[in-house]
């Protein structure tokens, strides 16, 4: 009987580890997602910023892509790509843009999500009426 004293320490010890391992890979999953939400919602503000800005007549000053950074800068994410072309028509034009995030995790280090948005602006529609 001796043998076996402390056996039921140690499988409560390795029940305990395992119980914490499981404990940071949630955390860390929770984590990643709300900074891939976060993300996702600085990408939509980014692009809805830019868009406006690709209309001179519209009295935008600067450039869309300048002004995507700073919304980005404003927002805790990095502006990777910006489609943002100028454009002096009333045509109706569409703004992609693509940001990123790092976020430390507890388990494993460090990683970087990634998220994308569009967004469409129509100059005409400044005019009024249904367009």
């Amino acid at each position: 009987m001796n043998q076996e004293r402390g056996s039921a320490a140690v499988l409560l010890l390795a029940v305990a580890g395992l119980v914490l391992l499981l404990a940071l890979g949630v955390a860390d999953a929770g984590i990643a997602f709300s900074a891939r939400l976060q993300a996702a919602a600085a990408a939509d503000a980014v692009a809805l910023a830019a868009a406006p800005v690709t209309f001179r007549p519209f009295g935008a000053t600067g450039s869309p892509t300048a002004e995507a950074r700073r919304l980005a800068t404003a927002n805790g994410v990095l502006l990777t790509r910006c489609s943002c072309p100028i454009d002096r028509s009333w045509r109706a034009r569409v703004v992609h843009v693509v940001v990123e995030r790092h976020v430390d995790l507890l388990g494993i280090g460090g990683i970087t999500v990634r998220a994308s948005s569009r967004a469409e602006f129509v100059p005409a529609a400044l005019l009024g009426g249904d367009i």
